[in-house]
């Protein structure tokens, strides 16, 4: 594990988001969706994530997830992705979403 200080960490802008639109992201090489996600205040970004073993399009719409928002944007096939989403990888290449216990403020900053 490499270690990071304080100033490293403080880098990283995870925010909450509340996810709006998923589809099914037929031209990725890896199953995958993409996904349009309310960030508040910061506006809605566009991503895509491999979290097609554990999670159904229709499962997804109104959850809040975490997200990073600050690395700048990368085409990823036919759109450009505008974040981050934040999960937990098990040893399936299973992706479980990292999410808040209870709804808060769209765009609130995770610390």
């Amino acid at each position: 594990m490499n270690e990071i200080n304080w100033q490293d960490f403080a880098k990283v802008e995870m925010r909450v988001a509340t996810i709006l639109k998923v589809e099914i992201f037929k031209e990725a090489r890896n199953p995958a969706y993409k996904i349009e996600l309310d960030f508040g205040e910061f506006g809605i970004k566009k991503t895509s994530a491999q979290i097609t073993k554990l999670y159904q399009p229709e499962d997804l719409i109104g959850k809040q997830v975490v997200a990073v928002v600050n690395f700048p944007p990368k085409q990823i096939a036919n759109i450009m992705s505008e974040c981050l989403l934040l999960g937990a990888v098990g040893e399936k290449q299973e992706v479980t979403i990292i999410s808040p216990e209870r709804k808060i403020k769209n765009g609130l900053r995770i610390a």
